[in-house]
């Protein structure tokens, strides 16, 4: 069964809006048919989208699991929310109610100190 996640990391936020939602596919069992165009979010990942439509499709870690947006399938819609990343960063319009687990920006990046979110000097 698929985990839904949500971020608030500004890279997120900038990407989206507001919150990225995503949940996670390994490598080996993805494959990519049709225009994808990606480009290089930060060091160490990749964001993808359609070029034909502008579609947001999946973030991935070099050598990681896909994380693809939920939205693209539909059978995924009766699954609950499983963890909120960056939760204390959140806007205050984008407060996600439930009983998941809320991760602060502190912990997170304790966790994974290769993490940089600053947004692109391009977007501000």
């Amino acid at each position: 069964m698929a985990e839904i996640s949500a971020c608030h990391c500004d890279l997120c936020r900038g990407w989206t809006g507001a919150a990225q939602w995503g949940f996670e596919a390994p490598a080996p069992g993805v494959t990519v048919t049709g225009d994808v165009k990606t480009y290089r979010a930060t060091s160490f990942s990749e964001r993808a989208f359609c070029p034909n439509c502008g579609t947001h499709l999946w973030l991935r870690d070099d050598d990681g699991p896909y994380e693809f947006v939920p939205g693209l399938f539909e059978e995924l819609r009766a699954v609950p929310l499983e963890r909120e990343v960056y939760a204390d960063r959140a806007f205050a319009c984008v407060r996600l109610a439930g009983e998941h687990r809320r991760v602060t920006r502190d912990a997170y990046e304790r966790d994974h100190p290769h993490v940089n979110t600053e947004v692109c000097d391009d977007q501000v």
